[in-house]
C-alpha cells in the first residue's frame, strides 16, 4: 500500500513540474509553424498541387525535423490547432470534431511522439486552440461533434460593425457558426476539452484564437482550466482594446500594437518616434509587457518581404522582435526570406527550401544566441536613442541598434548608453567589429538598414574578435 501511495504521489509531482509559468516562458523563444506546411512524414519534397488544400505535412514530419528548429536557437514552438477538421481545411480554424485528431496530421500516439521528442530537445510545444467557432456548416449542426444542436450556438448573424462589442461577441466570423459559451453544455465542454487535451499531451502552452469573439469571463476560465500559459489573438492596433485581454482574459496576447507600429516603422520607413510611442503606451496599459508575444510574420498577415523587398530592414524588424520586451516569435519560412502575400500565400510549404545554411538561417541563430546568452527578458528595455530613421535600445549589457534608412548611412553618437567610458563593445553581427567607449559616448555607424548589437568585449561570454559571424 506504502509503495502504491509513494507511486501516486511521484505520477502527480512529475506531472506538475512539466507545467511552466507565465515567468518561464519567458525566456522562451518561440517558432510558429503550420502542421500541414513544414515537413511530411515520407520526407518528400515534392511541390504541393494547391495550396488552398491540405499539402502533407505531419506531426510525425515535425519530430524529424526538430534539430532544424533547435539548431537555429528556438525553444519553443507553436502548432496548429490538432482536431478533425472540415473538408480541406489544413489550416486547423475549423473543426468538426474535437475529439478526433485530425488525421491528415497523424494519429494521438505520432502527436505525442513529437510532444515527448521535442521535450527530450528542450523545446515546449504550444498548441493553437479555437473556442469561438466551429467548421463551416452553416446550420447543418448534427455534422459537429461534441456541439451538435443549434441551442450549442448564437443565433445566425454576420458581423458587420466591428466597433459593435457584443455583435463581434454574438456574431459569426466569416460566417463560422458561433458557438454560445453562455450554454452550459457548451461551456462545460470546451474547458474539460482544454484541461484533457493539454494533461493528455503534455503541452506547455495554448495560443488562443480569436479572442475578442467571446466574453473575457469564459476565457478567464478556460485558462484556468487548461492549466499552463495561454496567449490570445486580439488582431486589432488599439493599446487600450488589446490591454483588456490581455489583463483580464488570459495570461497574455499577442502584442499587435506594436506590429502595426514595426510595420509601419521597417515595411513604411514612417518615424522611428512610433516606437517609443507605442512602447510608453503599452507600458501605461498592459500589466505585464513582457509576457506579450512579439512577432514580425504570422499565417493571418501578409509577409515583411511581400510587402518591403528589403533583407537588411527585415533582419531589423526580426532584431527589434527577437530583443523588445514580450515572447518572440518567428513564423517558419522567415528564416528562408520566404515573401508570400495575403493567405493563402504566406503559408507556403517549407519542405522546398529547408536549407540550414541560408543568410537569414544563421542570422537568426546568432541573435536567438545572444537574447539567451544575456537573458535579456530578466533586463529593462531601455530606449538610449531615437531619431526619426535611428533607435537605439539596451537590455541590460547588450546595445541594440537599429534603422530603417536602407539607402544611405545612419552615423549617431550615443551618449546614453549602458557601457563605461574605456570599454571595448562588439557587435555581434560582424566579424571583427569592435570599438571603444568614448568619454561621450559609443560612436554607431549603420550602412544600408544594417542592425549591430553591441556586448561588452570583456564580459565572460565576449572576446574580442573570437566567436563572431559575419553577415555581409
Amino acid at each position: 500500500m506504502q509503495l502504491i501511495k509513494y507511486i501516486t504521489l511521484l505520477a502527480l509531482f512529475s506531472s506538475s513540474v512539466l507545467l511552466h509559468s507565465k515567468d518561464e516562458w519567458k525566456s522562451r523563444t518561440i517558432y510558429q509553424l503550420i502542421t500541414d506546411r513544414f515537413w511530411r512524414t515520407d520526407g518528400s519534397t515534392a511541390g504541393c498541387a494547391d495550396i488552398h488544400k491540405y499539402c502533407g505535412g505531419t506531426w510525425k514530419g515535425i519530430e524529424d525535423q526538430l534539430d532544424y528548429i533547435k539548431n537555429m536557437g528556438f525553444d519553443a514552438i507553436w502548432i496548429s490547432p490538432m482536431p478533425e477538421n472540415y473538408g480541406d481545411d489544413y489550416h486547423g480554424y475549423a473543426a468538426l470534431n474535437w475529439y478526433n485528431p485530425n488525421p491528415h496530421f497523424g494519429d494521438a500516439n505520432s502527436l505525442k511522439s513529437m510532444i515527448n521528442t521535442a521535450h527530450s530537445k528542450g523545446i515546449w510545444v504550444m498548441l493553437d486552440v479555437v473556442a469561438n467557432h466551429v467548421a463551416y456548416i452553416d446550420t447543418d449542426y448534427g455534422k459537429v461533434t461534441p456541439f451538435n444542436d443549434g441551442s450549442h450556438y448564437h443565433t445566425k448573424c454576420q458581423i458587420n460593425n466591428w466597433g459593435d462589442a457584443n455583435e463581434v461577441e454574438y456574431c459569426r466570423l466569416s460566417n463560422l457558426p458561433d458557438l454560445n459559451q453562455d450554454n452550459q453544455f457548451v461551456r462545460d465542454t470546451l474547458k474539460k476539452w482544454v484541461k484533457d487535451t493539454v494533461s493528455e499531451y503534455n503541452f506547455d502552452g495554448i495560443r488562443v484564437d480569436t479572442v475578442p469573439h467571446v466574453k473575457v469571463p469564459f476565457w478567464k476560465e478556460y485558462s484556468q482550466a487548461a492549466g499552463v500559459f495561454s496567449i490570445g489573438e486580439a488582431l486589432n492596433g488599439d493599446i487600450g482594446y488589446v490591454s483588456n485581454f490581455a489583463n483580464n482574459a488570459l495570461d497574455a496576447t499577442l502584442n499587435y500594437p506594436l506590429y502595426f507600429t514595426m510595420k509601419n516603422v521597417f515595411n513604411y520607413k514612417q518615424s522611428m518616434y512610433q516606437i517609443r510611442t507605442t512602447l510608453n503606451g503599452e507600458k501605461n496599459a498592459f500589466h505585464d509587457m513582457d509576457a506579450l508575444g512579439v512577432f514580425v510574420d504570422n499565417h493571418d498577415n501578409p509577409r515583411f518581404l511581400s510587402m518591403t523587398y528589403s533583407i537588411p530592414l527585415f533582419k531589423s524588424a526580426l532584431t527589434f522582435a527577437l530583443f523588445a520586451q514580450g515572447i518572440p516569435i518567428v513564423y517558419y519560412g522567415s528564416e528562408q526570406g520566404y515573401a508570400g502575400g495575403a493567405d493563402p500565400n504566406n503559408r507556403e510549404t517549407l519542405w522546398n527550401t529547408m536549407n540550414p545554411n541560408s543568410e537569414l538561417y544563421k542570422y537568426l541563430q546568432t541573435v536567438v544566441s545572444v537574447r539567451k546568452s544575456h537573458q535579456v527578458w530578466k533586463e529593462q528595455h531601455v530606449e538610449r536613442y531615437v531619431n526619426d530613421k535611428f533607435y537605439a535600445f539596451s537590455r541590460g549589457q547588450v546595445l541594440v541598434a537599429l534603422t530603417n534608412d536602407d539607402q544611405g548611412t545612419q552615423s549617431i553618437l550615443v551618449s546614453y548608453h549602458p557601457f563605461s567610458a574605456g570599454q571595448t563593445v562588439c557587435n555581434k553581427l560582424k566579424q571583427n567589429d569592435c570599438t571603444q567607449v568614448g568619454n561621450n559616448g559609443v560612436q554607431i555607424t549603420l550602412q544600408g538598414g544594417e542592425a549591430k548589437i553591441y556586448v561588452p568585449a570583456n564580459s565572460e561570454t565576449e572576446q574580442v574578435a573570437q566567436d563572431f559571424l559575419a553577415f555581409e
